[in-house]
């Protein structure tokens, strides 16, 4: 919604702060500008100390990275726009009710510190080192959390799969099973508004054969991304990750096909815009491994606590240690203890979970399961939905039955779905939020 004229007044007064100079001229305060709204969100401002932050924080990522910086001015407005997406999302996730507490911060501040190998205390020396204030990268992790739930709501959940749908993808499994399984891309995207005039689509289409021109001519791809990308992978150099071609965009899968690693597609026309594409590497396989290859199960149960308000981290490590030693002194069983103390679904079954394939579960709980072995209970293991001990009952080795391989297919058309309905739906938002820039 645009805000009125008096909320706007009011957003911009409480951020341009005046204070008094150490002196004083003719006996007159003489004002001075601290800081400055450079853009105007719907009801929100971004200011320029706030721009000045993240484009330190992004010439940091890429020196890291090895990627050279482009011009200072490209890279704020680069910048720039991905705050504006990265507000309006949020705007959207709040205005719709939508709440992160600062115990579920406290749980992705430990993950992004067991991700970079560090506990809390060195990642918070490392934030300080970089000159990045704690309580702004709480604040990113929360909006980051926040956004996620948005999507889960307005995306995830809305994406329908029929039994046709399944059908199909099995069909093309088998005919493109001599192709690679799995590419690591790059992109530039120019992305391209909602209803946009053909001359806002030529515009970004010239663009992008500007740079497919320079990339010919031995620019560097990463560098280009950096400057130019509308997509959230733009401060990686465009590097989208080794992924299944199942959980990739067709379009993108189709336009690297006959590309050898190091080569760059031409221009690519999505809904959300144009692409540039990058094939970095691929890993080849000779058959469909979803319906031929042998999968190992495991027969689990678990006992699951969660930290809150209440129950702060500290006290639920404590607890499940103590249960722990219980169980490995055999002074209780698990069962019993799942049942007192999990707070999960299958505290009723004694903690049961059946048999699970693999990519059943998060990643975290699936590395330590298949780390243990039939009988061990395991440390207690951190996970999205909080801390588990774990008990892998038996193994056995087995080929997927035809339902288990039209369930995995499920997933992987829901995935290659749904990241493209997540790139549509943010370009929508973007579109649909008023923003206006300020001079400077």
């Amino acid at each position: 919604m645009i805000p009125t004229t008096s909320l706007f007044r009011s957003a911009l007064l409480a951020i341009v702060m005046l204070v008094p100079l150490a002196g004083h001229s003719q006996g007159r305060t003489v004002p001075r500008e601290l800081d400055r709204v450079v853009a105007v969100i719907n009801n929100d401002v971004i200011t320029a100390n706030e721009l000045a932050q993240r484009v330190q924080a992004g010439e940091r990522q890429l020196r890291r990275q090895g990627i050279e910086l482009p011009p200072g001015d490209i890279l704020a407005k680069q910048i720039l726009e991905r705050m504006i997406v990265d507000r309006a999302l949020v705007q959207t996730a709040v205005s719709q009710g939508i709440r992160v507490d600062d115990a579920q911060v406290d749980g992705a501040f430990a993950r992004v510190a067991e991700q970079n190998r560090l506990n809390a205390g060195e990642l918070r020396a490392q934030l300080e080192r970089d000159g990045v204030s704690l309580l702004v990268f709480r604040e990113q992790l929360r909006n980051e959390l926040l956004i996620g739930r948005l999507r889960e709501r307005e995306v995830d959940s809305r994406i329908q799969i029929t039994e046709a749908d399944i059908d199909a993808f099995l069909a093309e499994q088998q005919g493109a099973a001599a192709g690679p399984a799995a590419l690591n891309l790059a992109q530039i995207l120019l992305r391209v508004p909602e209803g946009a005039s053909s001359e806002q689509i030529d515009r970004q289409r010239r663009r992008g054969e500007e740079l497919l021109q320079q990339l010919r001519q031995g620019a560097d791809f990463a560098r280009l991304a950096a400057a130019y990308s509308d997509s959230a992978e733009a401060m990686r150099g465009g590097v989208l990750g080794m992924r299944p071609v199942d959980r990739l965009p067709l379009l993108f899968v189709d336009a690297v096909a006959k590309l050898a690693p190091g080569q760059v597609s031409g221009l690519v026309r999505s809904p959300n815009g144009f692409h540039l594409l990058k094939l970095i590497d691929k890993q080849d396989s000779g058959f469909n491994k979803l319906a031929n290859e042998p999968v190992v199960q495991s027969r689990v149960r678990h006992i699951l606590l969660r930290p809150s308000e209440l129950i702060p981290e500290p006290e639920v490590l404590r607890r499940l240690q103590e249960i722990r030693e219980r169980l490995v002194s055999g002074l209780a069983t698990f069962a019993d203890m799942a049942r007192q103390y999990s707070i999960d679904g299958s505290a009723g079954r004694g903690g049961e979970l059946g048999w699970i394939y693999p990519g059943d579960t998060v990643p975290q709980f699936e590395k330590a399961m298949m780390a243990l072995q039939p009988g061990k209970v395991s440390e207690p293991v951190r996970s999205d939905f909080g801390y588990h001990l774990i008990e892998v009952l038996e193994r056995r080795t087995d080929a997927a039955s035809p339902e288990r391989v039209r369930a995995a297919a499920r997933q992987a058309i829901r995935e290659r779905r749904t990241e493209e309905a997540f790139q549509d739906w943010i370009r929508q938002v973007r579109d649909r939020a008023y923003v206006e820039y300020r001079d400077g």
